[in-house]
């Protein structure tokens, strides 16, 4: 499935927080928005995913626009793994997990045997299995972050997106688990504040600033030191990672001009 915003804007009251961005994302690639606080990235994939209505533009799953679709239809082709998440505190990791199945149920239908199948495996997948049982709420930060993951699986989605999924996980399991959305092989749209990890698993990155796309394209070309100066006001030496020959970065302060 393929995802395209096109001339996009979104504001929230008054205040205009995005304006005019076009990015697309083509069948099967890991596509990174990046940027610092405060310059829209979720703001930007809340329109994606249905949550705030952009005042222009256009966003498009394959052919077919978004905001067109019931809220039903849309949950049926997009995983959703967002920043603050309070579901599922009263249930089971496996009862949160079971949610995801929700938008391919009819109202109030049981789960039955292929549900809990899809179930088991996303869990499976997120190395999350043994916890079946637990109640979602005793979980550490980490551990949640690896349910919610796993119930944006269990809806099976063609789109992912996820807003800053490494947050609150180990670098062990931050790794492992964008190796697993690269080996799905699904659409993906991801927030990352690490622009390390941005660069070693993006197929392409979008350079958020106030609200405006200012690069794009692979991560050499975006993640530049003038970009990253430009944006996050450090300093960022480029580099090349000694075993995986991935562009990586290192970063200072800049050094101040006054000789202080």
């Amino acid at each position: 499935m393929r995802l395209d915003v096109t001339a996009v804007s979104l504001a929230i009251g008054a205040a205009r927080i995005v304006a005019d961005v076009t990015l697309h994302v083509p069948p099967g690639e890991i596509v990174g928005l990046i940027g610092p606080n405060g310059s829209g990235k979720t703001t930007l994939l809340r329109s994606v995913y249905r949550r705030l209505r952009p005042v222009a533009g256009h966003i498009r799953l394959n052919e077919a626009d978004v905001w067109q679709m019931s809220a039903r239809q849309s949950a049926q082709h997009t995983g959703v793994v967002v920043q603050e998440n309070s579901a599922g505190f009263e249930f089971s990791v496996q009862e949160v997990v079971a949610l995801g199945r929700t938008p391919h149920k009819t109202v109030f239908a049981p789960d039955n045997q292929h549900d809990a199948r899809i179930v088991a495996q996303a869990l499976a997948q997120v190395q999350m299995a043994a916890f079946a049982e637990r109640p979602f709420a005793t979980l550490s930060g980490g551990e949640k972050q690896r349910v919610l993951v796993a119930r944006a699986l269990a809806q099976q989605p063609k789109l992912l997106v996820l807003d800053e999924p490494t947050n609150h996980l180990d670098i062990r399991y931050q790794l492992e688990l964008l190796e697993l959305v690269r080996s799905l092989g699904i659409t993906t749209l991801v927030t990352l504040h690490d622009l390390n990890l941005a660069a070693a698993y993006c197929h392409r990155l979008y350079l958020l600033h106030e609200g405006s796309i200012v690069a794009n394209g692979r991560a050499a070309d975006v993640l530049t030191t003038e970009n990253i100066a430009r944006v996050f006001h450090v300093l960022a030496i480029p580099g090349t990672h000694p075993q995986t020959g991935q562009l990586q970065l290192t970063f200072s302060l800049p050094t101040s001009s006054n000789g202080d």
